[in-house]
C-alpha cells in the first residue's frame, strides 16, 4: 500500500476544514491574473497563511502550474538525510491527496548527487506542506517531487543544481521549481528590510553564489537559503536570466508589531 504523508499543520498554519480552506483560496486566487503563464521557478514563504499567505498567493496567481512541481524546502528540525527526498506515495491535505511523481523522483535519486530517499524526514516539517493547497487549487491533478535540505556547501549546491537542470531539460513533461523560504526572523521591521533587500537583489539577479555568501556573511536568518540557492543554480542551468519581485512584506503588517517581525518575499522566474 503506498505511503501517504498526513497533513501536519492543517488547523494551525492553514484551515483544516475543506470549506474554509477553499473559501480562503477562492478569495486569494479566484480571479485569474492576466499575466498567468508558464514559469520556470517560484520563491514563496511558508508561514501561517494569516501572515504570509497573501504574499505567496500573489506569486501563485501569476503562474500556470504545469503537471509536475519540484518542491525545495528547508529542514527546520535538522532530522534525516541532508537532502531528503519523499520518493513514493503521496501527501494528504484537506483538499485531498497529492501524488508524488515517482518516475521523476527516481531520476532525481539516480542523477542528483547527495540526494537520498528519506520520507520519514518529512514527517515533522511544514515548509513544503503549506505550498500544496495553492497548487491543488490551481491544478488539481498536480504531482510533486518533495526535496528537503539541511546545510550544504555552496560548491555542493551548485553541482546539485547543474545535475537537476540537466535532468529537467531532458524530462518529457514540463515542470516548475518551487523553493520555500521565509526571510529575516525576529528583528525589527527596519532591520529586516536592511538585511533582506541585498539578499533579494541577489535572488532576482539569479546569483546563487552571491545570495549564499550574502546570507552567511551578513548572518541573515533566512531559513531557506539552501533550497533557494539550489533553485537559482538549477534555473541558471535551465537558461533563466533573472527574476521579478512579486511582493515583500513582514508579519508586523498583520499584527501591528514592527518591533519583532518575520519577513517574507515572493518572486517569479520565467
Amino acid at each position: 500500500m503506498p505511503q501517504v504523508r498526513q497533513a501536519l499543520v492543517a488547523g494551525s498554519f492553514y484551515p483544516a476544514e475543506p470549506y474554509r480552506l477553499q473559501a480562503w483560496l477562492q478569495q486569494q486566487l479566484a480571479v485569474p491574473s492576466s499575466s498567468a503563464a508558464p514559469a520556470l521557478g517560484l520563491v514563496v514563504p511558508h508561514a501561517g497563511y494569516v501572515y504570509s499567505g497573501a504574499i505567496a498567493a500573489a506569486a501563485f496567481a501569476q503562474v500556470a502550474v504545469p503537471p509536475v512541481v519540484v518542491l525545495l524546502g528547508p529542514n527546520h528540525r535538522g532530522q534525516g538525510a541532508p537532502a531528503a527526498l519523499y520518493d513514493q506515495g503521496g501527501w494528504q491535505t484537506p483538499l485531498g491527496p497529492v501524488a508524488v511523481d515517482e518516475a521523476l523522483a527516481a531520476a532525481v535519486l539516480a542523477e542528483v548527487p547527495g540526494v537520498a530517499a528519506d520520507p520519514a524526514a518529512h514527517a515533522g516539517e511544514h515548509s513544503l506542506e503549506v505550498m500544496l493547497p495553492f497548487l491543488q487549487w490551481l491544478r488539481p491533478d498536480v504531482r510533486i517531487v518533495p526535496l528537503m535540505l539541511q546545510a550544504w556547501s555552496l560548491a555542493d549546491l551548485l553541482t546539485m543544481g547543474q545535475a537537476l537542470a540537466s535532468l529537467l531539460q531532458r524530462w518529457p513533461q514540463p515542470s516548475l521549481l518551487l523553493a520555500s523560504s521565509d526571510m529575516s526572523h525576529y528583528v525589527t521591521a527596519t532591520a529586516a528590510r536592511a538585511q533582506d533587500l541585498p539578499v533579494v537583489e541577489r535572488l532576482l539577479a539569479l546569483d546563487a553564489a552571491g545570495l549564499y555568501r550574502q546570507v552567511h556573511q551578513a548572518r541573515v536568518s533566512m531559513c531557506g537559503v539552501y533550497p533557494v540557492t539550489l533553485l537559482l543554480a538549477t534555473l541558471a542551468g535551465l537558461g533563466c536570466r533573472g527574476g521579478e519581485l512579486v511582493r515583500y512584506g513582514h508579519s508586523g503588517e498583520v499584527t501591528g508589531d514592527e518591533g519583532s517581525v518575520v519577513a517574507y518575499v515572493s518572486a517569479l522566474f520565467r
